[in-house]
């Protein structure tokens, strides 16, 4: 079952956040994710206009969507918006509907 990360982002150094930006997509790649939303325009529809940066990626399956986000791979990228680059709420969700 697929998976989706999802991302809110505030871009605090362009610069710094570009060279995580631009090592993402081949860590990504490696795990079977594939963009659905990056960047884009965007509309908040209700809460606060924290976030100015939405990205959607999924993933074959939850298992694959964690272990990217564990990888060392995506830690070293991420350290560099982690550094003062930006501020990033990160969640995983498995698609699908579940029951409570």
């Amino acid at each position: 079952m697929p998976a989706y990360w999802i991302s809110r982002c505030i871009v605090n150094d362009p610069v710094a956040y570009k060279r995580y930006t631009d090592q993402v997509p081949g860590i990504i790649a490696a795990y079977g994710a594939k963009v659905l939303a990056r960047g884009g325009r965007y509309q908040i529809m209700e809460g606060p206009e924290t976030f100015h940066r939405f990205v959607v990626l999924e993933f074959p399956t939850m298992e694959a969507a964690v272990t990217c986000f564990q990888s060392e791979a995506y830690t070293r990228a991420a350290s560099h918006r982690r550094n003062g680059g930006g501020i990033v709420e990160n969640v995983i969700v498995e698609g699908g509907e579940a029951t409570v």
